[in-house]
C-alpha cells in the first residue's frame, strides 16, 4: 500500500539501480553478545518510518521514490540455526550464507533493504548481522551516519553515538604563504590555477581512453567480463589504527595515504607470489625474487565524497533540503595508477601514495565525472550513463574504499558491537577493499569473485606484514 508522495532519484541512485549496474551496499556487523530480533524489530517498528528512503518503494521506471506502508517483519530474518550441525565452523557458516544472498536479488515490491540476524559465534564476535541496502538508497558516508544515529556509546548508553571527529578539507595555500606579499600570493595562485586545468586536463583525457580502449593489465586479480554475475564472498581483518596514526605523523601524510600504501605494497607482494607459481607451473625455474613482469598497468579506482561539508552531521541534519552534508549517494571516483613492484624500503611505497593522492586532489577529475554522468543521464537516459559509470570500472582492476567510522565503541539497543565490515557487490570488479576504523581498529573487508581470488586472507596477511615493515623501518630510523 502506497501512499502516494514522490520524489526523484539522485544521478548515482539512477545508474546503481539500473538493470546493467543494480549495486547493492552490505554491512557486516559483529556483536559481542547474541542478538535478540524481537529487541531489533522494536528499534526498528519505532524509527524506519522517520527515514523517506527506507520506507519508500521505487517507481516502474525507477526515476523516483514513491513512499510507503514498511511491514517491518518482511525485511529481518532470522534464519533457522542448527549449532550441532555447524560445530566450530560458524565463520563458514556464515561466509556461505552471506554469498548465497549476493545472488538473490532484493524485492522491487518493497523498500529496498533487508537485516538478516545470524546468532553464531566466530573468532571475534558472538553473533553477526548482515545488513543489505540497495546501493541507491545512499552512499557510506549516508549509511554510517544513519547506524550512528541508531546507536549509543558502550561506555554512556544514554548517549548517542556521535562520536565522529570534525573534517575540512585542507587549504591548497599553506598558513606561512598567506602572510606574505601579494605579489608571491598572486603567482603561487596562477602556478596552482595552471597546474589544476594541466592535471584535470590529463586526467579526462586518460578517462576517455579507458572508457574508449585503455584497460589494465590481465593480472590474477583482474576480473573477466563475467564477474559481475558470479558469487560474491566477504573476508575481513582487525587491524591496528594507532600504528596507522604513528605512521601517519612520522611521515607527515594523511591516514588515507598510508592505507593506500599499505594497499599498493601489499598487492604487490601478492601478485609477486602469484606469477611465481605460475612459472613453477610452466616449468621456469626462478632465481630471482622478483617474479612480476615489467609494465604493469594496474589503477584502482577510489571514491571520492564530493560534498561541500565532509564531516559527518546528524542524520536529520542531512536529511535537510540543501544541506552541505546530505543524505544520498554524492560521491564519484579518481583512478589512482598504483605502481606494481617489489621495494627493498617499505617507506617507498608511502612515499608513491603521498605523492599520487597529492596530484589527484589537485584536479576537477573526480568532480566532472559526476557532472558529466548527470549530463548524460538527462540527455541520453540510465542505460547510457550506466553504461559511462561501468566502462571504466571493467577497465580497471579494484576499487578501495575508505571511510571513518566511530571513534568510541558502540551498541545497539543493549548489544556491544564488535566490528564493522562495510562492503558491496554487483561491481565489475573480482575484488572490492573497503577500509573503515572503529575505535582503536581499522577493519580490512574485501568483497572478492573466489572464482578469481581463493585466497584472500593473503591480501590480508600482506597488508598487516606491510604495516609492521613500514613501523619498523620507522622505528630503525628513530622516526617513531
Amino acid at each position: 500500500m502506497t501512499n502516494g508522495e514522490e520524489e526523484p532519484l539522485s544521478p548515482m541512485a539512477r545508474v546503481f539501480q539500473s538493470p546493467g549496474i543494480d549495486l547493492c551496499a552490505v554491512t557486516i556487523m559483529g556483536f559481542k553478545t547474541k542478538i535478540n530480533p524481537d529487541v531489533v524489530l522494536d528499534a526498528l517498528k519505532q524509527n524506519v518510518s522517520k527515514h523517506p528512503r527506507f520506507s519508500s518503494i521505487l517507481s516502474d521506471n525507477g526515476a523516483k521514490w514513491i513512499e510507503t506502508e514498511v511491514n517491518v517483519e518482511d525485511h529481518v530474518i532470522v534464519p533457522y540455526i542448527d549449532p550441532e550441525e555447524i560445530g566450530e565452523g560458524g565463520q563458514s557458516f556464515i561466509d556461505d550464507y552471506m554469498s548465497r544472498l549476493t545472488m538473490i536479488p532484493l524485492d522491487r515490491s518493497r523498500p529496498l533493504w533487508d537485516i538478516h540476524i545470524l546468532n553464531v559465534k566466530t573468532s571475534d564476535a558472538e553473533a553477526v548481522s548482515f545488513i543489505r541496502s540497495h546501493h541507491s538508497l545512499g552512499d557510506g558516508m549516508s549509511l554510517i551516519s544513519l547506524m550512528l544515529a541508531c546507536t549509543h556509546k558502550t561506555s554512556d548508553p544514554d548517549m548517542f553515538s556521535n562520536a565522529i571527529p570534525p573534517m575540512k578539507r585542507r587549504a591548497t595555500m599553506s598558513h606561512s604563504l598567506k602572510t606574505k606579499g601579494w605579489f608571491l600570493r598572486s603567482i603561487f595562485t596562477i602556478g596552482s590555477t595552471m597546474r589544476l586545468l594541466w592535471n584535470t586536463t590529463i586526467d579526462m583525457l586518460l578517462l576517455l581512453a579507458t572508457v574508449l580502449f585503455l584497460k589494465d593489465t590481465e593480472t590474477p586479480l583482474k576480473g573477466g567480463a563475467d564477474v559481475r554475475n558470479n558469487p560474491k564472498r566477504f573476508y575481513h581483518r582487525i587491524i591496528s589504527l594507532d600504528d596507522i596514526k604513528l605512521i601517519k605523523n612520522a611521515m607527515n601524510m594523511t591516514i588515507n595515504d598510508v592505507l593506500l600504501g599499505i594497499t599498493q605494497a601489499s598487492l604487490s607482494h601478492y601478485l609477486n607470489r602469484q606469477y611465481d607459481k605460475k612459472k613453477e607451473e610452466d616449468g621456469a625455474l626462478t632465481s630471482y625474487q622478483n617474479n612480476l613482469p615489467d609494465g604493469i598497468r594496474f589503477r584502482v579506482a577510489c571514491t571520492v565524497n564530493l560534498r561541500s561539508d565532509i564531516g559527518f552531521k546528524p542524520l536529520a541534519d542531512m536529511m535537510v533540503k540543501d544541506s552541505k552534508c546530505r543524505w544520498g549517494n554524492y560521491f564519484s571516483f579518481i583512478f589512482l595508477p598504483f605502481t606494481i613492484g617489489l621495494q627493498t624500503d617499505p617507506l617507498v611505497y608511502l612515499k608513491m601514495s603521498k605523492s599520487m593522492m597529492a596530484r589527484k586532489k589537485h584536479s576537477y577529475h573526480a568532480a566532472l565525472v559526476y557532472f558529466i554522468i548527470k549530463i548524460v543521464l538527462k540527455v541520453f537516459g540510465s542505460k547510457a550513463a550506466a553504461e559511462l559509470f561501468d566502462r571504466p570500472v571493467r577497465n580497471t582492476t579494484t576499487c578501495v574504499s575508505n571511510v571513518i567510522g566511530p571513534m568510541e565503541e558502540i551498541s545497539f539497543r543493549g548489544h556491544p558491537v564488535s566490528y564493522i565490515a562495510p562492503s558491496s557487490y554487483g561491481h565489475s570488479h573480482a575484488m572490492l577493499i573497503h577500509l573503515m576504523s572503529y575505535a582503536d581498529k581499522m577493519i580490512i573487508s574485501l568483497a572478492y569473485d573466489p572464482t578469481v581470488i581463493p585466497d584472500p586472507h593473503k591480501i590480508c596477511d600482506d597488508m598487516e606484514e606491510s604495516l609492521k615493515a613500514m613501523k619498523a623501518s620507522l622505528c630503525e630510523r628513530g622516526l617513531l
